[in-house]
C-alpha cells in the first residue's frame, strides 16, 4: 500500500495502492509519481513480509514525473488581478511551496511587474535575491516585531506559495486581508481575513499574473530600503566582545555569493534567518518549520556531495554540535573541504531565553565546565581551531575553504544579545 500524507483523500487511485510480488516495481513507480505530485509529500509503502523478501521479477518501469495541478480558473485569476489593482499598500510574502516552482524566475517577474515589496519565510530566502530593491527580509525570526509592524501597515498581503507548515498566518498577519496564491487552500482559523484564494498550478498562476497590467501601489519608493536598513541595524545591537551577529557576518563575507550555508535549530536559527543575505535559491538550508536539532552538519555534508564545486559551510550551535559531532568523521572519510563553524556560547541559548523571559530558574541549559575552553587539537582526525574575534574567524574560514579536508572552527561568542533579538 502507498499513501501520500499530504493528501487526506481516500480514493483508491491515490491513497491506497495494493501490491503483490509481481507489482512491486510498478507500485514503487506510482509511489514516486504520487510523491512528486502537488501537493508534494511523503508516500508510505506497506509490503507483506513475503513480498518484501521476494526476488524482484518485474521489469522496473521508467519513473514518471509528478502530475501537475490544473491551472486556476479564469474567474479566480481575474479577481486576484482586481484586488491587486485596488490595493494601495500591498506586500507579497513568499513561502516554501514556491521553492518547487518549475520556473522560480516568475516570482521576480511578478513582484517587479506590480512593484510589490516582498518578504520571505526562512526556507524561501534567496528565491529572489535579498539584495533586490523591493526586498524586506525574512519574517518571524529575530526582531520579528519590526517585520510585523510593516506587514500590518499593508492593506493587502499577497501570499505567494505560502505554506503554513513554517509559520501560521495567525502569528503575524493581524487584520490585513489575505490574497493567497498557492497549490493548496489556506489552512487558517477565523481570525485570518482570507479575502480571496487562487488554488492551482503555481507556475501557471504566476505566469498569468506577470502578464497583467501593472498594479499601482502607493508605497514610497524608498520604503523597502529604509526598512531593510532599520531591520538589519536592529539585529546588531551594540554589545562588547565577540557576538553571534559578528560571527554570522564573518561567515557571510567569507562564503561566495553562490556558496551554500547549512545551519541548525536554536537561538542562532533566529539570528541567521533574519541577518543572513541569501543571493540565490537553495543556498540556505534549514529544516521545515521548527524541526529537530541536528540538521545542520548532515545537511552540509549532503550539500557538498551534491555540489562539490561550490563552497559549503555548516554553521551550528554548540548543543547541536554535541548531538552530531560524530558526523565529522563521515566528512573526513569523504575528504570534504567543509568548514564546520560552531557558535560556542556555553548555553542551550534558545531554551535559556525562554526560561529568562518567563521568569523561570535556569535549569539544564548551562553547558558547564566545557564551555568556552579551547577545543581539542582534533575531532576524530578532523583539525579543530578556536577563534575569539571576527578577524580570527575570517582567517580560519579562508584556510578551511582552501583545505582538502573538513575543519572544525569553534567561535567563542557572547550570547547576551539573543535576549534582545530573539522573539522581539
Amino acid at each position: 500500500m502507498a499513501s501520500n500524507s499530504a493528501d487526506n483523500t481516500t480514493s483508491a487511485g491515490r491513497d491506497r495502492l495494493t501490491t503483490s510480488e509481481g507489482r512491486v516495481a510498478s507500485v514503487l513507480a506510482e509511489a514516486i509519481e504520487i510523491a512528486l505530485s502537488e501537493p508534494q509529500g511523503p508516500v508510505h509503502l506497506d509490503l507483506p513480509e513475503d513480498v518484501a523478501f521476494a526476488a524482484a521479477t518485474e521489469k522496473v518501469p521508467e519513473p514518471r514525473a509528478g502530475r501537475r495541478l490544473p491551472a486556476a480558473s479564469e474567474a479566480a485569476l481575474g479577481r486576484a488581478a482586481e484586488m491587486l489593482r485596488a490595493a494601495r499598500r500591498p506586500v507579497a510574502v513568499i513561502g516554501s511551496s514556491a521553492m518547487r516552482l518549475r520556473d522560480p524566475a516568475l516570482l521576480q517577474a511578478v513582484v517587479e511587474r506590480h512593484r510589490l515589496p516582498f518578504a520571505t519565510t526562512t526556507m524561501a530566502k534567496g528565491l529572489i535575491p535579498e539584495t533586490h530593491p523591493l526586498s524586506l527580509g525574512c519574517i518571524e525570526r529575530a526582531r520579528r516585531q519590526v517585520q510585523r509592524e510593516l506587514l500590518r501597515s499593508a492593506d493587502l498581503i499577497v501570499g505567494l506559495g505560502y505554506d503554513v507548515v513554517e509559520v501560521e498566518y495567525e502569528a503575524w498577519i493581524g487584520k490585513v486581508p489575505l490574497l493567497a496564491l498557492d497549490v493548496d487552500a489556506v489552512d487558517a482559523d477565523a481570525s485570518v481575513t482570507i479575502a480571496h484564494e487562487v488554488v492551482g498550478d503555481l507556475d501557471a498562476t504566476l505566469g498569468w499574473l506577470a502578464r497583467q497590467a501593472p498594479a499601482q501601489p502607493e508605497w514610497p519608493t524608498d520604503i523597502p530600503a529604509r526598512h531593510r536598513e532599520h531591520f538589519q541595524r536592529a539585529l546588531r545591537p551594540a554589545v562588547a566582545g565577540f557576538t553571534p551577529h559578528h560571527a554570522i557576518d564573518a561567515v557571510r563575507e567569507a562564503l561566495p555569493r553562490d556558496g551554500i550555508l547549512a545551519f541548525d535549530v536554536g537561538a542562532h536559527t533566529h539570528q541567521i534567518a533574519s541577518q543572513w543575505t541569501a543571493h540565490a535559491p537553495r543556498t540556505f538550508l534549514i529544516t521545515n518549520g521548527w524541526s529537530s536539532m541536528g540538521f545542520g552538519l548532515p545537511a552540509a555534508i549532503a550539500a557538498k556531495l551534491a555540489c562539490p564545486e561550490r563552497a559549503v559551510v555548516a554553521l551550528i550551535g554548540d548543543g547541536c554540535f554535541q548531538m552530531t559531532v560524530g558526523e565529522v568523521a563521515v566528512a573526513r572519510r569523504l575528504g570534504l573541504a567543509l568548514p564546520i563553524v560552531v557558535l560556542d556560547d556555553g548555553w542551550l541559548s534558545l531554551i535559556q531565553v525562554k526560561q529568562v523571559r518567563r521568569s523561570f530558574g535556569l535549569y539544564g541549559t548551562d553547558l558547564g565546565e566545557h564551555a568556552h575552553v579551547e577545543p581539542p587539537a582534533h575531532y576524530f582526525g578532523v583539525p579543530a581551531v578556536g577563534v575569539r574575534s571576527p578577524a580570527e574567524l575570517a582567517r580560519a574560514l579562508k584556510d578551511a575553504l582552501a583545505a582538502e579536508h573538513p575543519t572544525v572552527i569553534e567561535a567563542m561568542v557572547d550570547p547576551s544579545h539573543y535576549l534582545q533579538t530573539v522573539y522581539d
